[in-house]
């Protein structure tokens, strides 16, 4: 693994902050309380966390997508299958009540971490990738077990 470029790092960083901020409101209602008033009720707690994540877990489909261009034959076709699991796991998976839908959404990102592993492995990434990944991932695992678990 290698050190990160700069513009990943703060956009990656940049984008877990509904996750962040999902978790912080599950944690103290008060500030619940003033971002669903200020923002909404879908942008605070659980909600925005479940329907934020079903946006991030697919589009990391299609990052993965991407690599599985580098690839070819066989390895090529195993990439291009690999990389739809997450937008499949997410559509059959995530639509429960909040619970439910947030250890989904936690397994799903789990299981996409371990597919990033895999194209890292096989050199279809950048260097920096994987690391940039257990971050961001780390990050977000952390704050939907808040909502599972508390």
């Amino acid at each position: 693994m290698s050190r990160i470029p700069a513009a990943p790092l703060a956009l990656g960083l940049a984008g877990v902050i509904p996750f962040v901020w999902g978790a912080v409101t599950l944690l103290w209602p008060a500030l619940a309380d003033w971002g669903a008033s200020t923002f909404g009720s879908r942008f605070v707690g659980p909600y925005i966390q479940l329907f934020y994540g079903t946006v991030i877990l697919s589009f990391m489909s299609g990052v993965l997508w991407g690599f599985a261009t580098k690839a070819s034959g066989t390895r090529a076709a195993t990439c291009y299958t690999l990389s739809v699991i997450p937008a499949l796991w997410t559509f059959f998976m995530v639509g429960g009540g909040p619970v439910s839908s947030a250890t989904n959404l936690f397994f799903g990102f789990a299981g996409v971490l371990l597919l990033d592993i895999a194209f890292w492995q096989w050199g279809l990434t950048p260097r920096w990738w994987l690391s940039l990944r257990v971050l961001l991932s780390g990050i977000v695992l952390i704050c939907l077990g808040v909502g599972i678990f508390l």
